[in-house]
């Protein structure tokens, strides 16, 4: 019986004790063939397969307010109908550590789309004696696509596809933000950066931000341009900039969604500029995110102050004690390490 296979994660715990353990998690929404598979290879590898399917508050939590489509218990009740599968609960957290540590798996399995250095609970599942396996991706199946052409059938427009069409833009990753200043903490720091050829990137900023983008962040840029508002060069010139940054950050693959800059001088005394809090709020309501989840990293007391302000947590590229942060870090890639272990705690 399909209900059977569902329980509690404490009651799974009592139930799987002196067997061979493997364990995986998603939001399985909508289920396609690729599932099945997957599911099938996962349990030649143990003697019970546990599944773990996001609640639809911890979907939102990453995936945003138009997801899931299908609710919390239809979509247990369609992993427990799996053959391969033995045990599904529900879990709350947007993470697997409590899940790891009450069940101990022998094998924590993911599919091809990630990789053991992006799984998150690799580390726990080692201390705890397990190990983390990744299983080849199944081309050819995929939630988005089967969408896509849900709606090319329908032939209704995005306004009256509702949901579905939902899907498809949250594709694109909606979980918190992390806002990062632009010269001195992504590029080497240039009075007034007008030039795109003295556009330099910094060591670690690309895996940095890389780091950050595989952990499901979203990033934007927040910057105080106040050269433009003094008549030392024009918007163009910086949206020149801009390019050369995208071009140097290419090769790590990662998106940044958002460039939020305010271009006025200090006298102009706008609400945008830092340590203003003008561009959060902006980005709050554009992002559609939740400012006290979100981080910001820059290098001067300004940023620190902004992300204060604005309730997000602040981490300083740099040492300086005199300016209050989070935590001080001394590139982009050790403050992503940082978020990390925050994610993990």
């Amino acid at each position: 019986m399909i209900k059977n296979k569902i329980k509690t994660r404490n009651q799974i715990k009592n139930l799987i004790k002196g067997k061979k353990v493997g364990f995986t998690s998603g939001s399985f929404d909508i289920m396609h063939a690729g599932h099945a598979v997957f599911f099938e290879e996962a349990k030649k590898l143990c003697d019970v397969l546990v599944v773990a399917v996001n609640s639809d508050d911890s979907v939102r939590s990453y995936k945003g307010s138009d997801r899931p489509i299908v609710p919390q218990k239809e979509r247990a009740m369609m992993v427990a109908s799996m053959e391969a599968v033995d045990y599904v609960f529900l879990f709350d957290e947007r993470r697997n550590n409590i899940n790891i540590e009450t069940l101990k798996p022998d094998l924590y399995i993911k599919a091809g789309d990630y990789t053991i250095s992006k799984m998150t609970s690799t580390e726990l599942v080692e201390k705890n004696g397990g190990k983390a396996v990744i299983l080849p991706h199944y081309k050819g199946f995929s939630t988005t696509k089967m969408i896509k052409k849900i709606i090319k059938i329908d032939g209704k427009n995005q306004e009256n596809t509702n949901g579905i069409y939902s899907e498809i833009m949250s594709a694109k990753k909606q979980g918190p933000v992390v806002f990062i200043d632009r010269d001195g903490t992504i590029n080497e720091n240039v009075g007034y950066l007008h030039e795109p050829e003295k556009f330099k990137l910094l060591k670690n900023a690309g895996e940095g931000m890389k780091k950050l983008y595989d952990m499901d962040f979203r990033l934007a840029v927040v910057t105080n341009q106040p050269g433009i508002g003094m008549g030392y060069f024009e918007k163009e010139d910086f949206f020149k900039v801009n390019q050369a940054m995208f071009k140097a950050i290419g090769p790590f693959k990662i998106l940044i969604e958002k460039i939020y800059f305010c271009p006025h001088s200090a006298g102009e005394k706008c609400e945008c500029r830092k340590p203003g809090i003008g561009l959060f709020l902006r980005a709050k309501k554009e992002m559609k995110v939740n400012l006290k989840e979100c981080f910001m990293i820059g290098d001067m007391d300004i940023d620190m102050q902004a992300g204060k302000k604005a309730g997000l947590t602040t981490i300083l590229i740099g040492k300086d004690k005199n300016i209050k942060a989070d935590y001080y870090a001394k590139d982009l890639l050790d403050a992503a390490d940082w978020i990390l272990l925050q994610q993990r705690k």
